[in-house]
């Protein structure tokens, strides 16, 4: 009976080098962002508990880490801001002087060629940790929220950001940013829109990262997980106004969003691994459960698999190690 096999998967799987030829994914560094944690009170670099392997820097160490990553090969970073300057709207990222506006010029000056995204949005930057201005009601107030972004979106371009990575989920943010971008000059500024960014119990490292003091949640503007085509909409507005790329958010319990994203859209599609997923892989790891490298690489080729072009990802500067040191994380 096996005689009469006309086909056989095997033969394209019997050693390495016909395994390569016939790879349909892969990745390199150019397919990964770095997020980066900026503490404006801090002195010295200080380690995330929940993030293991992962720093908070004090802003005066920025250059210098930004110099270690350009030398790694990274070359898009995407910053988060830890501050001390909390008000009830998240003035300070509009500031010029504002401790946003400082990352994105520390970095674009000591390495103008790097690819800066930084993200936009209040949840560091609020009193009460959530995405935008709290009315009288106790509920964010979408369109008094879309002014402030504008305004933030205004403020990293003025400072040199090349992309902003718009993640505060209010209706209509992308045209509203825009709008803002093309109004001031900054018609070359790109976005990286938070497009499908679920309401997700795997953001709980980031939160401790950035200590967001959150009162209440976010279900009422993140995406509900339950409902995909619910969430592709999302998505299709994002696009109909004006976003460059297209991001889901978080990666591994969506990867059938990324699938039907990827099918729906021409635009390039991102995905966002977050903390909870890196955690998972790390502590694992730690307690000799899993391969790291080998987990880390098949984590990643799943998204590219699922139809991503781009992943943000906690495992960036380390797959950069690995890669300067043996040349391959397999």
């Amino acid at each position: 009976m096996s005689s009469e096999l006309l086909y056989r998967p095997r033969r394209l799987r019997r050693n390495a080098l016909t395994r390569e030829l016939v790879k349909e994914n892969t990745f390199d560094l150019n397919d990964l962002i770095h997020p980066i944690f900026i503490d404006e009170g801090l002195t010295e670099e200080q380690p995330i508990a929940s993030l293991p392997g992962i720093s908070r820097f004090p802003e005066s160490r920025l250059a210098d880490e930004i110099d270690e990553l350009w030398n790694l090969g990274i070359r898009y970073v995407m910053p988060f801001g830890i501050s001390h300057h909390k008000d009830e709207i998240g003035s300070d990222t509009w500031n010029d002087n504002g401790l946003l506006a400082r990352m994105v010029r520390t970095i674009k000056q000591r390495r103008p060629e790097m690819i800066v995204i930084p993200d936009v949005c209040f949840c560091e930057y609020t009193s009460h940790g959530h995405c935008g201005v709290v009315d009288c009601h106790n509920d964010v107030n979408n369109d008094l929220t879309l002014e402030n972004l504008g305004k933030q979106a205004v403020a990293a371009a003025r400072a040199g950001a090349d992309m902003l990575a718009p993640s505060a989920m209010m209706d209509g943010q992308i045209g509203a940013i825009r709008a803002a971008l093309d109004a001031e000059g900054f018609t070359d500024v790109g976005i990286l829109a938070h497009a499908i960014k679920f309401a997700s119990a795997f953001y709980g490292p980031f939160r401790t990262a950035v200590d967001c003091e959150l009162k209440g949640d976010r279900k009422g503007y993140q995406a509900d997980f339950h409902n995909g085509r619910q969430a592709l909409i999302e998505a299709e507005l994002d696009e109909s106004e004006g976003a460059d790329i297209l991001m889901v958010k978080p990666g591994t319990p969506y990867l059938d969003i990324v699938r039907q994203l990827r099918d729906r859209t021409h635009l390039p599609v991102a995905v966002y691994q977050v903390g909870g997923e890196y955690a998972q892989i790390k502590f694992a790891a730690q307690a000799g459960v899993l391969d790291e490298k080998r987990t880390v690489y098949e984590t990643l080729i799943g998204f590219k698999r699922a139809g991503a072009d781009i992943i943000v990802s906690y495992y960036t500067k380390q797959i950069a190690q690995w890669l300067k040191e043996s040349g391959s994380l397999i």
